[in-house]
């Protein structure tokens, strides 16, 4: 996977910056109808681990859209300097993902009325978790594989001095 490049990496970014949007609507929407305790609202009903799954879908779906960002400019400018921040951005948002994505397991697991929304909601994140990992590991891929393709430029580095060195 050395030859990771941007034809590679910019349709998954692309896939999983709608996906991140998505999993922000539908989060909110449930969220604040719990809140409001509408929880005989048709598409909201839940569980125990309904409103910390709704807090944590949220907070992934904020910071990955984020990291997705990142990862706008990083394509644009495919340079180490970039790649790296936008790997640790992702890395992050992975991880947030994989949390959200234990909290739908364990609701699932616990059963009970979910209304459709709730079960969208679960299925963004579960598909999320295994596309945001594949997205990490090819930008690590791309990072550590060595002549991928990026431009680095020496900056800071301009041509001899002019006068003497002191």
């Amino acid at each position: 996977m050395a030859g990771v490049g941007r034809n590679m990496v910019a349709p998954l970014l692309v896939l999983n910056l709608i996906m991140y949007l998505v999993v922000v609507g539908f989060a909110s929407w449930n969220l604040n109808h719990f809140i409001n305790g509408q929880i005989n609202y048709p598409g909201v009903a839940g569980n125990g681990a309904t409103f910390y799954f709704l807090v944590f879908a949220i907070l992934a779906g904020v910071v990955g859209a984020a990291s997705k960002l990142a990862g706008v400019h990083h394509v644009r400018a495919w340079r180490h300097d970039t790649g790296a921040t936008n790997a640790a951005s992702s890395l992050i948002a992975w991880a947030i993902t994989a949390l959200a994505f234990g909290l739908a397991c364990k609701e699932i697991h616990i059963g009970g009325h979910r209304g459709w929304r709730l079960r969208v909601l679960e299925a963004f994140v579960i598909i999320l978790m295994f596309t945001q990992l594949l997205y990490v590991l090819m930008l690590h891929a791309g990072i550590f594989g060595g002549g991928s393709g990026y431009r680095d430029q020496d900056y800071g580095v301009g041509g001899e001095p002019k006068g003497p060195r002191v």
